[in-house]
């Protein structure tokens, strides 16, 4: 996987008290890059209207141009100045915002959300995150903030501060340490058109978000969703979250040179014998085991195994977006 080549910058590293939150959307409001944490993964964010500090951040994760990005507000009253919301779009921000939900809606008369960042769509996707740091960063901004996560693009997601570090130490301008994060698999983002679209499984279970609709999400076919032209929203990409190991799903046994990624209590045939073992939940608790999940992928990764064997882990609730994320990890790349 080739790394991008960008200027190398200074990057600051501050504690996310008032003063680094005040430093940091100053560095926003010049055009700069700031990585700060959500409550699902940490963001690398970019004023969403400057079209300059946009491509600078693509530049900095190595990002296809073509891959959306979300736009993350303070409040709802914020999101519906940048898009139109019909019933469906304000009944999930009503159950689910502030928190990890993204809608992707057609974009307002005027919004302020530069091309580069919508990827020539005419939709927007629209994130109001619910961690107290983002929430402070944005209202100190006071505008719209694209940040896709923050790491060279299909990397593993970062969930602390230095995972942040590790990747993009002088590329990006500071890093806000807020500590671990919450969740730790990005958001659910669901199109609001004609029938509400499951465009990618996330932080809030598909099950919930159905129960407030009273009706079941689409769920577009693997296959077209890699035949589309273009993603219709962030994390679309068949090849992503990838770590430079391989990763074998599914497994019943571990072979002696693999590490094993493994979930719940039961012990598999060669674990015992396996060059690592990291179980995201010895209680098989799905929660448990997404909060773990880029932390222990990257953790394996730097221990220079060749492959990872992962076991299997069960697709209902937070483990349908645990699932999606370790098959596109899996992915030919």
């Amino acid at each position: 996987m080739s790394e991008p080549e960008t200027t190398a910058l200074k990057t600051e590293i501050l504690p996310a008290d008032a003063t680094g939150i005040a430093r940091a959307a100053a560095v926003l409001a010049r055009g700069g890059l700031v990585a700060f944490p959500t409550e699902t993964v940490y963001g690398l964010g970019a004023d969403a209207a400057n079209a300059t500090a946009i491509a600078h951040l693509y530049q900095a994760k190595g990002r296809p141009a073509f891959n959306p990005l979300i736009a993350h507000v303070a409040d709802s009253a914020a999101a519906r100045r940048i898009g139109r919301f019909d019933a469906t779009a304000e009944r999930l921000a009503a159950a689910f915002w502030p928190g990890p939900l993204t809608l992707v809606v057609p974009q307002a008369e005027r919004c302020p959300v530069a091309d580069l960042a919508t990827a020539g769509l005419d939709t927007v996707a629209i994130r109001v995150p619910a961690d107290p740091i983002a929430r402070a960063l944005l209202a100190a901004f006071g505008g719209a903030v694209v940040a896709p996560s923050a790491n060279i693009s299909g990397h593993v997601s970062p969930t602390t501060a230095g995972h942040v570090a590790a990747d993009l130490t002088g590329r990006v301008d500071l890093i806000l340490d807020g500590g671990p994060v919450e969740v730790g698999v990005e958001s659910t983002i669901v199109g609001c058109f004609d029938a509400p679209t499951l465009l990618r499984p996330g932080g809030v279970p598909s099950e919930a978000i159905e129960a407030v609709l009273g009706r079941a999400l689409v769920r577009p076919a693997a296959a077209e969703l890699r035949a589309a032209e273009q993603p219709l929203a962030p994390g679309m990409l068949a090849s992503h979250y990838a770590p430079r190991a391989a990763v074998r799903l599914g497994a019943t046994e571990v072979a002696p040179d693999e590490a094993l990624l493994a979930f719940g209590p039961a012990a598999l045939p060669g674990a015992a014998r396996a060059a690592a073992v990291l179980n995201l939940s010895a209680a098989g608790d799905p929660a448990e085991a997404a909060t773990n999940l880029f932390g222990y992928l990257r953790s394996l990764d730097t221990s220079g195994i060749h492959s990872i064997a992962v076991m299997p882990i069960p697709n209902d609730g937070l483990g349908e977006a645990i699932n999606d994320r370790l098959r596109r990890a899996a992915a030919p790349r």
